[in-house]
């Protein structure tokens, strides 16, 4: 390997994310190389420097990431402005601290310091988001760097990762819109399925959300989100497939407001097959409220109420 192909790779090698292959490439040139070998001593350098100081994220983080989220959702939202200093102003007074004592560094780490600062003010300062009836994005650049590399002369080489972030404004009936809901009904975050679904419920009309649906209802694990699935699947709840899968929620899922729901939805079409399922659902039952609706919905069918 050459010196241009093991440089990039020195920040992964040392924080052991290299292939076991690719990692004896990497000690094979170094013990080799003086050059580089001189560049390893500086990452470990860096990462014990690192590791002195530790940047603690605002409390606020968590609550201004909620925020982008639902205003990527709900089509630009203003953010609400928190004072506190951001991670990345935190991480750059970490690295500033990290490296006070180490003299020959000083000049380079001011560099570091005053290009991403520069960077970033630039960024908020150049971001604005473009008011409009029909769908437009607007983007904000973030920065993850992954190594720092400087010389004697004061010469600063960054190698950093950009990613971007769009937000999305117009209607629900707007293609991108919908995929963008789709992506979020399955993110970590139930507070953004659930928002999501209390979208996507009146666009049941469309294969892709259909299906988001009655996934939705019979595998996520928040109640609200296989309610608010649930409530898309009203219009839909006399086709066989679309049974067949509420039939099997009704028998399993543990959330009783969830199975008074679905018992509501499968007697509105009644048919033979329903017959069988409350009476195996009258059999384990213990919610009185599922119980009765169960039980009444079988007596106007004239049908038993248990199995035989």
């Amino acid at each position: 390997m050459t010196c241009d192909l093991v440089l990039p790779l020195i920040p992964l090698y040392f924080y052991g994310e290299l292939a076991p292959p690719e990692e004896e490439r990497v000690e094979e040139h170094l013990h080799a190389c003086q050059a580089c070998t001189r560049e390893m001593e500086r990452q470990r350098a860096l990462g014990a420097a690192l590791t002195t100081s530790r940047a603690e994220a605002p409390a606020t983080l968590l609550e201004e990431c909620r925020v982008d989220l639902m205003a990527a959702i709900r089509g630009g939202a203003p953010r609400q402005i928190v004072k506190a200093p951001g991670p990345w102003t935190l991480f750059l007074q970490a690295l500033a601290h990290s490296f006070e004592g180490l003299g020959r560094l000083q000049q380079p780490v001011g560099a570091v310091a005053l290009l991403a600062i520069g960077f970033f003010a630039a960024n908020l300062v150049n971001h604005r988001t473009v008011p409009s009836t029909a769908p437009s994005a607007s983007d904000q650049m973030f920065n993850t760097v992954r190594s720092v590399q400087a010389d004697n002369a004061g010469h600063v080489q960054i190698a950093f990762d950009e990613t971007r972030r769009r937000v999305l404004s117009g209607s629900t009936e707007d293609r991108d819109i919908q995929q963008l809901l789709l992506a979020a009904a399955r993110e970590d975050n139930p507070a953004v399925r659930v928002e999501s679904m209390d979208l996507l419920k009146n666009r049941s009309d469309s294969g892709e959300v259909r299906n988001a649906l009655l996934n939705a209802v019979a595998h996520d694990p928040n109640p609200g989100v296989r309610l608010k699935a649930v409530e898309g699947l009203k219009p839909l709840a006399a086709i066989p497939d679309v049974r067949k899968v509420l039939a099997k929620v009704l028998l399993s899922d543990d959330n009783s407001a969830v199975r008074m729901q679905v018992v509501d939805l499968l007697v509105e079409h009644r048919d033979n097959a329903i017959v069988g399922v409350l009476q195996d659902l009258m059999q384990k039952e213990d919610n009185s409220y599922v119980r009765l609706k169960s039980e009444k919905a079988l007596k106007e069918m004239n049908a038993s109420i248990g199995t035989f």
